[in-house]
């Protein structure tokens, strides 16, 4: 029997049925083909995130009647590939927890399974909205009921019920956002001008994961602007990473918008263009202005930033090419400059 060298050949050899998410950049469904295609050397990591490959992996093998959830950072190399050797370790201190037997897996090793994940150099805790949306977005998929606080999130976010925003769970948000069908985002988008700031911001941190039809991309960009008048540098980071679920020609409209206005471009904002709306850098001309932009910004980490995007397979080229074909007189120019010192 040929021994197992990879988690893809560890899922497929136990008969596991396994969804596997992007934990990284967006709660996003990743194919089982992406991690088995890294593992390979095939191709590099999609959506890198601090140089590591962040994965939610659900699974449910032998006769574990729960689904298991693990995450695992798995680290990657400069060209976005695997560094197999945290993962081999991993694996190993798996294959010697169950055996050589991993098809007969019984109920009561779930427990043994799950703890693997403790003292796990490559387990990772994601922040309660991600956990949130990945819990949402899996029962969905899953076809299981949203939890019980989808009801009175709904009910309030469309109108429907004068609730105390207060009792309002992070969960509901998450599940609204995940199930949100398009006569939904419309009562949503009628709503919005008058949630509170409190609510626009988490229901924007769930709303970030997901797909934003037009008319709520509008109603959450005038919003992020006023947010942005009065101060609330939260509010409106918020907001830009959430319209960055809208499609490109509106989502990179206000982007373009954003990065006229220098007084705008603090760090915040270049990190929330980055994290979530790294597809609509993928420009011939707003990505050389949202790199200018990041080497104008005294706060912001331009090396950090400039090397994540990079790892991303699609922007790797053009970033590098921004950088090499710098002035040395531009903002550009003199950040690397002053790096090389």
């Amino acid at each position: 029997m040929q021994p197992i060298d990879s988690l893809h050949d560890f899922f497929v050899r136990t008969g596991a049925e396994v969804r596997l998410y992007h934990l990284g950049r967006r709660v996003e469904p990743c194919p089982l083909e992406d991690l088995a295609a890294l593992e390979a050397g095939q191709r590099p990591w999609p959506q890198p995130w601090q140089g590591k490959a962040r994965l939610a992996m659900v699974f449910r093998v032998g006769e574990l009647e729960d689904p298991l959830i693990w995450f695992l950072a798995l680290p990657l190399d400069e060209q976005g590939q695997l560094d197999p050797a945290p993962r081999d370790a991993f694996l190993q201190r798996l294959l010697e927890t169950l055996g050589r037997n991993v098809r007969g897996l019984g109920r009561g090793d779930g427990e043994q399974i799950d703890n693997l994940m403790k003292d796990n150099p490559l387990a990772f805790t994601p922040s309660m909205p991600f956990q949130a949306v990945l819990h949402a977005r899996a029962s969905l998929d899953l076809g299981r009921p949203a939890s019980q606080h989808l009801e009175p999130a709904e009910a309030y976010l469309e109108g429907q019920q004068a609730l105390d925003w207060r009792a309002l769970g992070l969960q509901g948000l998450a599940d609204f956002a995940v199930r949100m069908d398009a006569d939904q985002a419309s009562r949503l988008a009628a709503r919005l001008p008058t949630l509170p700031g409190e609510v626009l911001t988490a229901l924007c941190y769930c709303l970030e994961h997901v797909a934003i039809p037009e008319g709520l991309a509008a109603v959450l960009r005038a919003r992020g602007e006023a947010a942005a008048e009065a101060g609330d540098v939260e509010a409106f980071c918020a907001c830009v990473r959430a319209v960055a679920g809208a499609e490109t020609r509106l989502a990179g409209a206000w982007f373009d918008a954003l990065l006229d206005d220098a007084e705008a471009c603090g760090p915040d904002l270049l990190a929330a263009m980055a994290g979530r709306g790294w597809r609509h850098l993928e420009d011939g001309e707003r990505l050389p202005r949202f790199l200018t932009r990041l080497a104008e910004a005294p706060q912001a980490d331009f090396t950090a930033v400039a090397r994540d995007l990079a790892l991303i397979p699609r922007l790797r080229l053009p970033v590098l090419m921004t950088l090499r074909e710098a002035a040395p007189d531009s903002s550009i120019g003199r950040r690397l400059a002053g790096l090389s010192r």
